[in-house]
C-alpha cells in the first residue's frame, strides 16, 4: 500500500533494544511514541492523523526522495530514521509497506530480536489478518491489523477524509477495544473483521473500487473512440446516480431499478454494441479488445442476476448469451 526500500526490510544486526521509553508523555493520558514505516501514502496520512490527536511520531521511514518529501508536508519535524531505530523508540510501530514486503520486514526484525514485550505492532494491509505479525507476538509484541477502507493521495487532504472512514480491524480479543480506539483516533469507524475473511473482504474492495476505475476509464475510451469530446463530463451525472442507488439501496430494490438492454432482455441492442465496440478504433488505429472483453463478462454477469431475479425469462437470457458469445470472425 506504500512504498518502501528493499534494503528496509533486511534489518542490519545491531544489538538488542531496550524496552519502549514513553517518549510521548504529554498533557492527555494514553499518548504513545508512534513510528511509521514508511512513509508511503497511507504511512504519511496516518502518522499525520495520529500527530493531530497528539500521539507523538518518533521517526519516519523514507527511502525515495518522493516519501521523503511527502514525510516532510504532513510530518514536518520529525526525523528520517532507518528501521531498526524506529522499533528501537516507538511504542507503536505502525507498518504501511507493500503487502509483498510486509511478511519479509516483520521476519527480519523477528530474527534480529528487534521486536519488544508490550510493543504495539500495526499493519495497515487489507489482504493479511494477524498470522502475519506472529514472529512479532511471538517475542511479546501486540499484533493488530487496521484497514482504512479508503483510497490515499498522500495529501493532506487525506487527512479529514479519515472522518467517518470504515476500518477494518484484526486483533486478538484480549486487545481488540486497543484496535477500535486507535481506528477511532485517526477518525474511522471500526468494524471487526475475523482473520480468514480478510481476503474476502480486500477483494470485494478492490473489485469495487479498483475495477470501477478500469470500467470508467473504457467508458471514456468508447466515447473518445466515437468522437465524442469531453467523456468523462458526458458519463458523470449518470454514473453519479447509478452508483448512490447502488450504495444507498438494498439489492433487491437496485435490480428493480436496473435500466439497460440486458434488464429487458433486448439481445438485438447488446449485439448491436458488441458489434460497434468491436468495429471501434483508437487514435493509434489500435482496437479495443479489451473493453469488448469486458463489456462481455460484465453484459453475461448483468444477464445472470437479472435472470435469477426473474427480471428475465429463461429464453431472453439464452439470447443474451447467445449475443453475447465472441464470434470467430469478430474484428
Amino acid at each position: 500500500m506504500s512504498e518502501t526500500s528493499a534494503n528496509s526490510s533486511t534489518p542490519s544486526n545491531r544489538s538488542t533494544p531496550s524496552a519502549p521509553s514513553n517518549t510521548s508523555a504529554g498533557s492527555r493520558p494514553g499518548r504513545l511514541g508512534v513510528g511509521i514505516i514508511s512513509a508511503g501514502r497511507v504511512g504519511a496520512v496516518l502518522g499525520s492523523a495520529l500527530r493531530a490527536v497528539d500521539h507523538q511520531v518518533i521517526g519516519v521511514h523514507a527511502v525515495s526522495e518522493v516519501s521523503r518529501e511527502r514525510a516532510e508536508a504532513l510530518l514536518p519535524g520529525v526525523p528520517v530514521l532507518d528501521v531498526e531505530e524506529i522499533v528501537e523508540r516507538a511504542e507503536l510501530v505502525m507498518l504501511a509497506v507493500p503487502d509483498d514486503a510486509l511478511a519479509t520486514l516483520v521476519k527480519g526484525l523477528a530474527d534480529l530480536g528487534r521486536w519488544q514485550p508490550g510493543q504495539l505492532v500495526v499493519h495497515t494491509s487489507g489482504r493479511y489478518g494477524i498470522g502475519i505479525l506472529e514472529p512479532a507476538r511471538r517475542l511479546g509484541a501486540i499484533p493488530l491489523a487496521l484497514h482504512p477502507a479508503m483510497t490515499f493521495g498522500g495529501f493532506s487532504t487525506d487527512v479529514a477524509r479519515l472522518t467517518g472512514c470504515p476500518m477494518a480491524v484484526t486483533a486478538p480479543d484480549a486487545v481488540l477495544p486497543i484496535a477500535q480506539a486507535l481506528a477511532v483516533e485517526l477518525g474511522g469507524e471500526p468494524f471487526v473483521l475475523a482473520e480468514d475473511a480478510r481476503p474476502a473482504y480486500h477483494a470485494a474492495l478492490a473489485h469495487g473500487a479498483n475495477h470501477l476505475v478500469t470500467l470508467v476509464d473504457q467508458a471514456v475510451r468508447i466515447l473518445t473512440a466515437a468522437g465524442v469530446e469531453g467523456g468523462a463530463a458526458t458519463l458523470g451525472p449518470l454514473l453519479g446516480a447509478a452508483l448512490d442507488r447502488a450504495l444507498t439501496e438494498d439489492a433487491d430494490s437496485v435490480l428493480a431499478g436496473l435500466t439497460g438492454p440486458v434488464s429487458r432482455g433486448d439481445a438485438g441492442t447488446v449485439r448491436s454494441h458488441i458489434e460497434a465496440l468491436e468495429a471501434l478504433r483508437d487514435d493509434e488505429g489500435c482496437g479495443l479488445e479489451d473493453v469488448v472483453d469486458t463489456y462481455r463478462a460484465l453484459a453475461l454477469a448483468t444477464t445472470r442476476r437479472v435472470e435469477d431475479t426473474r427480471r428475465i425469462t429463461g429464453a431472453q437470457a439464452e439470447d443474451l448469451r447467445e449475443a453475447l458469445a465472441p464470434r470467430d470472425d469478430a474484428g
